[in-house]
C-alpha cells in the first residue's frame, strides 16, 4: 500500500474551496474555460522528509537533458535563473508518484511580451506531463496554455497569478501512469497543483506526453526525472523540494 500523503494544508484548502469540476469541462480552450482572477494565500515550507532539490548554492541534483554535463544556468545564492539557449535541466533521480514544491518568479520585462513569449518555461514531471509557468498576469493567451494549465489538455481552475518580479508556487501532486508487463498503459496519470495556495487542478486525467516532453525518455517507464524548461527566457526558480509517495 502507498504511504498516504502527508499533505494537510492541500487538503483543507480543498475542503475550504469547495470545488469539485469535471476535468472535461475544462479541456480544450473554448471560451467558457476563461480562468476566473482569485487572490492568494501564503507558502509551505518543507515537511521532514522531503528531499530538497534546490536550497541554495548548487545545482549539484540536475543535469543537462542532451549531454548529460552540469547545467549551465545560473545560480545566484538562494535562487537560479534559465540561460536562454543552454537548454533544458533534469534531476539525476527518477520519480513516480510525487508531491512537489517549486517555486518561480517571471522576469519584470515579461510585461513588455506577449502570449507565449511572456515568462515561458515549464515544469515537466516524468520528464513529459508539462505544468505551463507563462506570465498571466493581466495577459492573454490560450486558456488551456496559460500559468497553470496542464499544457494544451486542461485550463487552470482559476488564475491566480501574481505579476512579473514576484515569487511564486506550484504544489504539485502526482499519480504515475501504471503498464503492464507487456507496457499497455493500465492507468493514466493524474494532476492536483495549488498555484499560490489556490486549487488550479483537481486530479486530472492526463491524456498522454504534453507538447515538447523529452522524447529520450521511454514512453512506458513509471518513473521520470523532473524536467525544467530552457523557453528562452530567463525564468527563475528556487526553495525545490519533493516527496515520493
Amino acid at each position: 500500500m502507498k504511504q498516504k500523503m502527508n499533505i494537510r494544508y492541500l487538503f483543507i484548502a480543498v475542503l475550504l474551496t469547495g470545488i469539485h469540476i469535471q476535468a472535461s469541462s475544462r479541456e480544450g480552450n473554448e471560451p467558457d474555460n476563461k480562468p476566473a482572477v482569485v487572490s492568494v494565500g501564503k507558502k509551505a515550507k518543507p515537511p521532514s522528509d522531503a528531499v530538497v532539490l534546490f536550497d541554495k548554492g548548487s545545482l549539484e541534483h540536475f543535469t543537462g537533458v542532451n549531454d548529460n554535463e552540469p547545467p549551465q544556468w545560473k545560480v545566484n545564492g538562494k535562487h537560479f535563473t534559465v540561460v536562454p539557449g543552454t537548454g533544458n535541466i533534469h534531476t539525476r533521480e527518477h520519480y513516480g508518484d510525487i508531491q512537489l514544491h517549486i517555486e518561480f518568479k517571471i522576469p519584470k520585462d515579461a510585461e513588455t511580451r506577449e502570449g507565449q513569449e511572456s515568462g515561458n518555461s515549464g515544469i515537466y514531471i516524468m520528464g513529459k506531463y508539462e505544468i505551463q509557468v507563462l506570465n498571466s498576469y493581466e495577459k492573454t493567451t490560450d486558456y488551456n496554455r496559460q500559468a497553470g494549465s496542464v499544457y494544451n489538455q486542461y485550463a487552470p481552475m482559476v488564475n491566480a497569478c501574481l505579476e512579473p518580479g514576484k515569487w511564486q508556487a506550484y504544489d504539485i501532486v502526482f499519480d504515475a501512469p501504471e503498464y503492464d508487463e507487456s507496457g499497455t498503459l493500465v492507468k493514466p496519470p493524474y494532476f492536483t497543483v495549488f498555484h499560490n495556495g489556490v486549487l488550479i487542478q483537481n486530479h486530472v486525467e492526463v491524456k498522454g506526453p504534453t507538447v515538447a516532453f523529452n522524447e529520450n525518455l521511454p514512453e512506458n517507464a513509471q518513473e521520470g526525472p523532473l524536467m525544467l524548461q530552457d523557453h528562452d527566457n530567463k525564468v527563475s526558480f528556487r526553495n525545490i523540494w519533493i516527496r515520493k509517495l
